[in-house]
């Protein structure tokens, strides 16, 4: 096993500290700093949340000697900013403290910035380093390049399956209304901090009316994910939990736009609905989507390619027959076990 360099060894504290917002930093980015002078931490700082100040402020804020910033190098896993948004641009902040030199995880690419920060540094004689860690700076933020790249939410899909792969029984109307639990309570909890960190969830018309989910984070501490339904004639009650005005809810919909209560009725093509779909989540800054379900909304992204992750839960219990759960080809990057259940995470070659 290869040995971490220091210019590494101070980058992976960048990304644990960034990794300490996640889900919070929306639409933002999660960037970590640390500041060194000879070869010790004398700053450190995290982007907390969007509007607040940027990682490499905080950092700077926490040097006690400001004096050593000029004898100082200073780390951050992603592009310093160039452009004034809700803050002020990091590259001059690090020009006018004198800062010589700064070490860059990956570059920005978004627009706004996109190389030119590095660029404004370096006019002003900073030296710059990039490409420390940047598989792992890119993969830290694969929501936010993925939904400035490819102008589309990061598509999670996620759903639980038997030992026997099926992820419902047969139900008919009369026992509507509840999930059917596959998993245990330790692996429902994660379900519920994986919520947390993403910005939107979605669901088909079935789920809705067979399990009248709430989509909502109860059983973890954290923000609410947008809820979002696909409900193309109009089929869904109005007492259904996902109208409860709990957390937002838009229901994509042939018939209609409207909005009221939390409630926002989304008017979409019958036909590529799923482009509509993540074309109106992505002009809402949406970057990320978990899609919970059911079987056929599964598959309808799973034919389309439309998809960047897949959470896989596997419980103890056998169904014998059901509603079958859907098949990908992807690769297995994960493993976690919660008990008698199991969680397999997959990327999408």
């Amino acid at each position: 096993m290869n040995q971490l360099s220091i210019d590494e060894k101070y980058m992976q504290r960048c990304l644990q500290l960034a990794q300490i917002a996640e889900g919070n930093t929306y639409p933002n980015p999660m960037v970590g700093s640390v500041i060194v002078h000879k070869g010790k931490i004398i700053g450190e700082g995290y982007h907390r949340k969007a509007g607040e100040p940027h990682a490499e402020v905080n950092a700077v804020h926490s040097v006690k000697d400001k004096s050593l910033l000029k004898q100082s190098t200073l780390y951050v896993n992603l592009e310093p900013c160039a452009h004034y948004g809700k803050t002020p641009p990091c590259s001059k902040l690090i020009i006018d403290h004198g800062i010589p030199e700064v070490i860059i995880g990956c570059i920005d690419s978004f627009s706004e910035v996109a190389g030119k920060g590095v660029e404004m540094m370096q006019k002003a004689g900073v030296r710059v380093k990039t490409g420390v860690l940047e598989k792992e700076s890119l993969e830290l933020n694969r929501r936010f390049f993925t939904c400035h790249n490819k102008k589309r939410p990061y598509i999670i899909l996620k759903w639980a399956q038997s030992q026997d792969s099926f992820i419902d029984i047969d139900r008919d109307a009369d026992n509507f209304g509840q999930p059917t639990w596959i998993t245990n309570e330790w692996a429902r909890r994660a379900v519920h901090q994986q919520r947390s960190t993403e910005q939107a969830i979605l669901v088909g018309t079935n789920t809705a009316l067979k399990d009248n989910p709430s989509l909502t984070v109860r059983d973890w501490a954290g923000n609410q994910p947008l809820r979002c339904v696909i409900d193309r004639y109009g089929r869904l009650p109005e007492d259904l939990k996902l109208f409860d005005g709990k957390s937002n809810t838009l229901v994509y919909n042939t018939k209609r736009s409207s909005k009221s209560q939390g409630v926002e009725y989304v008017q979409v093509k019958g036909e590529g609905i799923i482009s509509d779909i993540l074309d109106d989540l992505w002009k809402r800054t949406i970057q990320s989507v978990i899609i919970e379900g059911g079987s056929s909304t599964l598959k309808m992204f799973i034919e389309a390619g439309l998809w960047d992750e897949a959470h896989k839960y596997v419980g103890e219990v056998l169904f014998a027959s059901g509603v079958e759960a859907p098949e990908l080809s992807g690769r297995l990057i994960e493993k976690k076990n919660f008990g008698t259940s199991r969680l397999y995470v997959y990327r999408n070659n």
